[in-house]
């Protein structure tokens, strides 16, 4: 749950991000740690939205050169930005974790058409089940190499590197993108024996500002070795496999950029 001043604060910039940029948000929630569910007290809001011009705006003839992202510099724990909706849908077509994951998250300040909906309805078709692996196998390896491996590990980075575990393993047992929330792909796909210590380091999260740094917790380390064991290298290398085309797919996210861009 948003605090509702923070909310209200939340809604109050994403309307001055429109009157500033010209611009009609049509998506916006919460991403990171408040949208996983672990987040601490001191924790950022991780604000997020896709957003579209007027008409005129995607007819001009340099669109390339023209900036597509909408960000604002960190100055408080509101972090805010944003992607334009031809941007957005390109990465969709790329399978973007991250995208995936906005348009699923918990926590939705805006949604306004159908947009968001339609992108969600069509994912399990359209994404590419081995790039989402990869994106999420990538975050893990980097996460655990960093902060996982020494005499002393970064506590909270446990779980930066058990969801994206998690969520492969919900991606090999469903072949649908994992859900964002961590406590339902730990009720789902994590190994029973840990499900108490995870839950343990959870509320220990939640309570404290900043947990620090502790010994390694060998449970949850010899599963974190063991995927990446058996992962092998199904899931590292240079770029990403190639998309699945799909005319039919293609087509319908025409359709509603067209829809999404008259009704800016």
């Amino acid at each position: 749950m948003i605090d509702n001043d923070i909310q209200e604060e939340i809604l109050r910039r994403l309307e001055s991000a429109e009157e500033e940029h010209e611009i009609k948000i049509i998506y916006a929630c919460e991403s990171g740690s408040r949208a996983w569910g672990f987040e601490s007290p001191d924790s950022d809001y991780d604000v997020r939205f896709i957003y579209a011009h007027k008409e005129n705006w995607y007819l001009s003839f340099d669109i390339e050169s023209k900036r597509d992202v909408v960000e604002y510099p960190i100055v408080d724990e509101i972090d805010c930005g944003g992607w334009d909706v031809k941007k957005a849908m390109y990465l969709f077509t790329r399978t973007n974790g991250a995208l995936l994951e906005w348009l699923s998250s918990p926590i939705k300040y805006i949604e306004v058409g159908r947009f968001a909906e339609t992108m969600r309805s069509i994912s399990p078709m359209a994404i590419n089940k081995t790039s989402l692996c990869y994106h999420y196998s990538h975050m893990a390896r980097g996460n655990a190499r960093e902060f996982l491996f020494g005499d002393e590990v970064k506590l909270k980075k446990y779980f930066y590197v058990l969801r994206p575990l998690f969520a492969i393993r919900f991606i090999e047992t469903h072949g649908t993108p994992p859900p964002v929330e961590f406590e339902k792909l730990l009720r789902l796909v994590s190994p029973k024996p840990l499900v108490p210590i995870i839950e343990s380091l959870i509320e220990l999260k939640r309570k404290t500002p900043e947990i620090g740094y502790g010994a390694q917790i060998p449970e949850i380390n010899a599963f974190i070795e063991g995927e990446f064991e058996r992962h092998g290298y199904e899931f590292m290398g240079q770029g990403r496999p190639d998309i699945l085309e799909s005319k039919a797919i293609r087509s319908e996210l025409n359709k509603l950029f067209r829809e999404v861009v008259r009704e800016a």
